[in-house]
């Protein structure tokens, strides 16, 4: 049965509520994990999901962060919250679903190589790689996708040479991601495109859409199960532009359809 598995950083959930629903209906996924949706449990829009025929699993947080994953089959959770790391905010959610250990992240963001969220932000990809190591094994199909504020590689920036040593483009930050294909996770949008520049997050300031100055840094991570199935990986760019005179976030939809 081919499936087609999601990410999206929202960037408000209220304030892109009519957005979410209109690419919704237009890309029909039958999962996407969401982050930061500045909301709480009580104020998630399940009813009004509901009567698009989805289902949501929440980890809310007041203002900032959030993650949910929503779905059209029923999804049974697994893990809310990364273990350990509960004070650094509603950063991760795991469920079964579909035959498929969906998890959703979103990563401290750390700021600066200089501020103190920076060796936060990687002790908490230290135990990201550990946790999913725990949870994922090779023979069943699993995926973690999400926002992980980490350039992979020169090629995802649209600048590596300026922005080389800064924020998102460390090498620290990158053995990290490195360290998931260690317990068996691959990027299934590089897997799928290896030579393509393509980006999924451009800062709203000066014009950096039309000008290309993008990071790809919404990423999925398959396990060998799942990146068997694998017959696309896509950045949705067209839902980076406003639609209909909705206002998008500054991040893409991500996706990869399986069979």
């Amino acid at each position: 049965m081919a499936m087609r598995l999601a990410t999206w950083n929202v960037n408000g959930l209220r304030a892109r509520l009519d957005f979410f629903f209109a690419w919704l209906d237009a890309r029909k996924p039958d999962v996407v994990g969401l982050q930061e949706l500045k909301l709480t449990e009580e104020q998630f829009p399940f009813l009004e999901l509901q009567a698009r025929g989805y289902v949501a699993q929440v980890l809310g947080q007041k203002s900032w962060n959030g993650v949910a994953v929503v779905s059209k089959e029923p999804a049974t959770v697994v893990q809310r919250g990364l273990p350990g790391r509960e004070a650094d905010g509603a950063r991760l959610i795991s469920v079964d679903v579909s035959g498929i250990r969906f998890s959703t992240v979103y990563v401290p963001n750390g700021k600066s190589v200089s501020h103190a969220d920076y060796a936060k932000k990687l002790a908490w990809l230290d135990r990201l790689v550990e946790h999913m190591g725990e949870i994922h094994s090779a023979d069943r199909p699993g995926l973690i996708g999400g926002d992980f504020n980490v350039v992979p590689a020169a090629i995802d920036s649209w600048d590596e040479d300026r922005l080389q040593g800064h924020i998102f483009h460390t090498a620290a930050e990158r053995a990290r991601l490195e360290a998931l294909t260690a317990v068996g996770l691959s990027d299934l949008y590089r897997a799928k495109h290896p030579e393509a520049q393509a980006f999924s997050w451009w800062d709203y300031r000066g014009g950096a859409f039309h000008k290309k100055q993008g990071l790809r840094i919404d990423l999925i991570y398959g396990t060998p199960a799942l990146k068997a199935r694998m017959t696309d990986a896509v950045i949705d760019r067209d839902f980076r532009k406003k639609q209909a005179g909705l206002t998008a976030s500054d991040h893409a939809p991500v996706w990869v359809d399986i069979d």
